[in-house]
């Protein structure tokens, strides 16, 4: 017995594969499904040219959902049944899916078909890639898995996507991603941004609030980067295979390895467990910043209200300006409203309220008077590349870091940044730690 959602399916595939989008030609189609024209495929057609003055070529499953609430098709169906006379869906003529708007320089992808031609894929591992038959949540083995999972000390999982899944992301990054024009408020993992233009906004203020929010990346679900991918004009097959290339479900077994005192380890969990942005993969950062776009546009008109500035470095919010104890309260509870209306949660023990006579520390930067890394911070840098000088870098590496020569020359460089007194004494110490046998 065909039932109402497979009817309304090939019903619209057919309407869209048509020449025409008038009520006689919809009729048509539905004629050609059906074997015969039925009566009620004529109101069917004017609900819908009602409803959709253009044809939704790039929106066939939206259309399909549409056309099995209407009462005329639900009806023939019941009757149908009632009558023990099934309805036969005698032929499926299908149109490929096309994007009818391009908001952003986005590359067109018009149809599934297309996104595995640019990707350099068989339409088969393409829906691999994709999970689109869930093999990452439920699979046991690890080598079904597309991602490697660790939990870190400060109860963090890292999904770090598989080398093949990993270049495939970057690709999206780079050609799918990079044209979509992010908030101004968002200085995380944006190019020309950076942890000291986030800081930088907060300097000199007489009070620094930070707020963070918690599990960022998991708490952005595949129903959101579906919608972002939908806004950029992706049909919704492509939409649907898209996200399923950026987003992910954690294994039971995962899930299962999480720390007992994991704070909120309900929440967190039930995020894990549905889909959601990995953290790890190329592609999260940038998603996320996306899909925070109206969180960042709500707490900048906040911010106006207040008369104060904000902005976000990932899952750090950031406000400052003048502030007495009774307006810090009002703020922080209006973050915390918002947020949750954005779908995220705030992490109210790591909120930080700071003063002028208190040090403000924002990623990792002191901001009382201008960004800069705090002095212990220096200090201990320093110590670490004077001593390698006498011993030897190797002897210095007590956190067996990989390439310790490079992981020194990356701290030197955010240490000595905008300060160049630290920069250049600093310089001099690596060049004598890296010449030291």
């Amino acid at each position: 017995m065909t039932t109402i959602h497979a009817l309304a399916t090939a019903l619209a595939d057919a309407i869209l594969a048509g020449d025409g989008w008038r009520r006689a030609n919809l009729v048509d189609q539905g004629g050609l499904v059906l074997g015969v024209r039925r009566r009620w495929l004529w109101p069917v057609a004017d609900a819908v040219l009602v409803a959709y003055p253009r044809p939704p070529t790039d929106r066939p499953r939206e259309l399909a959902t549409f056309l099995s609430t209407l009462d005329p098709l639900r009806a023939a169906v019941v009757s149908a049944r009632q009558h023990q006379r099934p309805i036969i869906i005698h032929t499926r003529p299908v149109t490929p899916t096309r994007a009818v708007r391009r908001p952003w320089h986005t590359p067109v992808i018009d149809t599934v078909g297309d996104l595995a031609a640019m990707l350099d894929l068989s339409i088969e591992h393409l829906g691999w890639y994709a999970d689109r038959r869930a093999m990452n949540r439920r699979a046991t083995a690890h080598r079904l898995h597309h991602y490697h999972y660790r939990w870190t000390e400060g109860g963090r999982l890292i999904e770090a996507p598989k080398s093949r899944l990993r270049a495939l992301q970057r690709r999206l990054l780079t050609e799918v991603l990079g044209p979509i024009a992010v908030h101004p408020a968002a200085h995380g993992f944006v190019p020309g941004r950076s942890a000291h233009t986030f800081a930088a906004a907060h300097t000199a203020q007489p009070v620094v609030v930070r707020i963070d929010l918690l599990a960022f990346f998991s708490h952005i679900p595949a129903t959101r980067v579906y919608g972002l991918f939908r806004t950029a004009g992706y049909p919704e097959p492509v939409a649907h295979t898209l996200t399923g290339l950026c987003t992910t479900r954690t294994p039971s077994p995962v899930l299962r390895q999480a720390p007992t005192d994991l704070p909120h380890r309900a929440t967190r969990l039930a995020a894990l467990r549905t889909g959601h942005l990995p953290q790890g993969a190329p592609t999260s950062p940038a998603l996320a910043n996306l899909c925070a776009y109206r969180l960042d546009r709500r707490l900048t008109g906040l911010a106006h209200a207040f008369d104060i500035t904000y902005s976000r470095y990932a899952d750090d919010l950031a406000f400052s300006g003048d502030l007495t104890t009774r307006r810090i309260d009002d703020l922080i509870a209006a973050v915390t409203n918002i947020a949750r209306d954005e779908g995220f949660r705030v992490h109210t023990a790591k909120t930080r309220v700071r003063s002028r006579a208190d040090r403000q520390l924002l990623a990792g930067l002191v901001v009382n008077q201008h960004p800069a890394t705090p002095r212990d911070e220096y200090d201990q840098l320093r110590a670490i590349l004077h001593n390698a000088a006498d011993t030897g870098l190797a002897v210095q590496n007590r956190t067996g870091h990989p390439d310790f020569a490079q992981y020194l020359t990356g701290r030197v460089l955010w240490v000595g940044h905008h300060h160049p007194a630290r920069a250049a004494k600093l310089a001099t110490l690596l060049a004598h730690a890296l010449a030291a046998p």
